[in-house]
């Protein structure tokens, strides 16, 4: 059975997408910064009759709590095929580049980008076991430079300039570690859910979870063929 680990997963579209790829027949571990509520999230699942899931205490803003998990699912594993970098925080306002908070952007950065990029260095070794290894990177479309600089978005999207930023560092990491990885046969890549209802916005998304977990478990279970270093969302190709 081929195994995930899930960031963020005790709820919203970390637990969403738990549950799809559960459901394929992947053995899922639901990582969470509380364990507890990690164990609640694998209760719902089992609720749903799925018992191919585990909780694990992952908090990636924490090195050791990282090198923990490592060593449990190592412990547990031949080997990990699919990493999702769902872990993500949004950030309070003001996220203007003008007057925003510094200390918030340094959290935003330390949650969405340094995470991601400390728990796929912690895990690499135990992905390079799997015969075709996969990294997703929950990103999001406010981190795109194009829609960014479009005149349409560009009014709409300037309270998100923190979190964007994050985001944008997050799909840069996407394309230099897919760079890295080319002659490997590892497939890194970033996508956004859209604009999805969950604790991260209020609940103010236009998507549901079910909803947006669909384009994360589509680019994580394509065939090899899959082209490394893209940003997808909704099944398509987003510009960078």
């Amino acid at each position: 059975m081929k195994t995930v680990l899930i960031t963020g997963a005790n709820k919203g579209i970390g637990l969403e997408t738990a549950k799809q790829l559960a459901g394929l027949g992947y053995f899922v571990y639901l990582g969470s910064r509380d364990k507890q509520q990690g164990l609640k999230a694998v209760e719902k699942l089992n609720a749903l009759g799925l018992a191919n899931v585990d909780a694990v205490q992952l908090d990636v803003t924490n090195l050791a709590s990282v090198q923990q998990a490592r060593k449990e699912l190592e412990a547990k594993l031949d080997a990990l095929n699919i990493l999702i970098n769902n872990a993500g925080i949004a950030g309070h306002q003001s996220q203007t580049f003008r007057a925003g908070d510094m200390t918030n952007l340094r959290q935003l950065f330390e949650t969405n980008f340094f995470g991601a990029v400390q728990t796929t260095q912690q895990f690499i070794p135990l992905l390079e076991k799997a015969a075709h290894p996969v990294i997703v990177n929950v990103s999001s479309e406010v981190g795109s430079l194009t829609m960014q600089s479009s005149a349409a978005k560009r009014a709409n999207w300037a309270l998100f300039s923190a979190y964007g930023s994050s985001k944008t560092a997050l799909n840069a990491f996407t394309i230099m570690l897919a760079n890295e990885l080319k002659n490997t046969a590892f497939r890194v890549n970033s996508v956004t859910p859209g604009y999805t209802a969950t604790d991260l916005n209020g609940h103010q998304g236009l998507k549901t979870a079910a909803e947006g977990a669909r384009s994360i478990v589509h680019v994580a279970t394509l065939g090899d063929e899959l082209t490394t270093g893209k940003f997808y969302q909704d099944r398509g190709e987003v510009a960078w």
